[in-house]
Parts: structure tokens; sequence; C-alpha cells
């Protein structure tokens, strides 16, 4: 088995944490696309129970020290802000 090296391990860890954040983007922009109630409570758990577990493994990559506290809560964030502009689409509409 080849040992990576921490960069590489830095790297890698921030690329899999970015490609679970486009997943959760993936399902707003679906529910944006279709203006869907973002209180529907299914809608509200899926979510909710992506953004934690996004959220934990951020976490767990910063305890690592793989990726930086700010890179986390940078990547948490656009998430955020992304879900509040999904619901000004929705009360826009309403």
């Amino acid at each position: 088995m080849t040992e990576m090296k921490v960069p590489d391990l830095m790297t890698k860890a921030l690329a899999l944490l970015r490609a679970d954040a486009d997943k959760i983007y993936k399902l707003i922009d679906v529910q944006m696309e279709n203006l869907n109630m973002p209180q529907c409570p299914l809608y509200e758990e899926v979510l909710d129970t992506q953004m934690f577990g996004l959220s934990r493994e951020i976490d767990f990559a910063v305890r690592l020290g793989l990726i930086e506290e700010e890179t986390g809560r940078e990547i948490l964030g656009e998430l955020e802000r992304k879900l509040a502009d999904l619901h000004d689409a929705y009360s826009i509409k309403k």
C-alpha cells in the first residue's frame, strides 16, 4: 500500500468535502428550479441530514488537520447562503 503525503491527503480531503457540498447544492438547485415549498417536512429532513453530515465531516477533517477551520466555515457558509436564496425565491413566488 502506498503512503500518501500530508499535502496529498489535505488536497483529497478538501476535494471530497467539496464534492459532498456539491451534492447538497444540487439538491437545493432542484428545489429552486421547481420552487417547491422549502418548508416541506421531507425536504427539510433530507437537507438537515445532509448539512449535519457535511458539518461532521468538516469537523473531523479540521480535527485531523487536513483543512483549516476557516475553509470549513466557508464551505458551510456558501451552502447556507444558497439555502437562504431558496427561501427568498420561494417567499417572492408566494
